[in-house]
């Protein structure tokens, strides 16, 4: 499964930069120049954790990210600053980020810690909540009010979690694809499994938008 990246950075060579290495690691990035993008972004699509320059023009990084977190987005967030007294550390991550890295950094430690930032993540994202009971990531389960379980494969639950993470969210067919069965050739994939799902847990755990794709099905 292919994780997503918010890059929120201004300095168009540094941010250039930072995405050819993400994207040679294999992870799937998306841009931002500044903070009002990158809050847009971060409230309408997808992603698995944001790299946040702290000087950002429109919306400042620390801001934004109280913002973020005061609407209930849980993304885990690694700063990027010039600034690296003790101080500005606390501040940083106060205003809610996991991790905070000073400039210059060296890319090798980058991209540590946002490995360290995904497994952290998904260490704590063990259950989600999905339509008739909650989902068991580590487990690969369904666990239903009514006390039952459901068992499901990788993929099933991978694509369940993915959708209950971002409960708003709607995928398109093609991210699906790239980020749950990135070694398939076809679409017809994602509808095969939303059907498994289906069968497995309930017609309402997925939604289908029609002309847009799927989101997690109403609560």
């Amino acid at each position: 499964m292919t994780a997503g990246i918010l890059l929120v950075e201004d300095d168009a060579d540094l941010a250039r930069l930072l995405e050819r290495v993400l994207t040679d690691e294999g992870y799937a990035v998306t841009l931002a120049a500044d903070g009002h993008r990158g809050l847009h972004l971060a409230l309408t699509q997808p992603v698995d954790a944001m790299i946040v320059d702290r000087r950002l023009p429109a919306v400042e990084g620390l801001d934004l990210i109280a913002r973020l977190r005061s609407r209930g987005v849980g993304t885990p967030i690694l700063v990027l600053s010039a600034r690296n007294s003790t101080a500005d550390r606390v501040e940083g991550l106060d205003a809610g980020a996991e991790d905070y890295l000073t400039k210059p950094f060296e890319l090798a430690e980058l991209l540590a810690r946002v490995r360290a930032l995904l497994r952290r993540h998904l260490d704590h994202a063990v259950e989600l909540a999905v339509p008739g009971g909650s989902l068991d990531l580590a487990g690969r389960m369904v666990r239903r009010s009514d006390g039952g379980t459901v068992e499901l494969s990788e993929r099933e639950a991978a694509l369940l979690g993915l959708l209950a993470a971002r409960p708003g969210a709607v995928f398109s067919r093609a991210e699906l694809l790239g980020r749950v069965f990135d070694d398939a050739e076809s679409e017809s994939v994602v509808d095969t499994y939303v059907h498994y799902c289906r069968r497995k847990v309930g017609r309402d755990v997925i939604k289908t938008v029609r002309g847009l794709g799927y989101r997690l099905g109403k609560l």
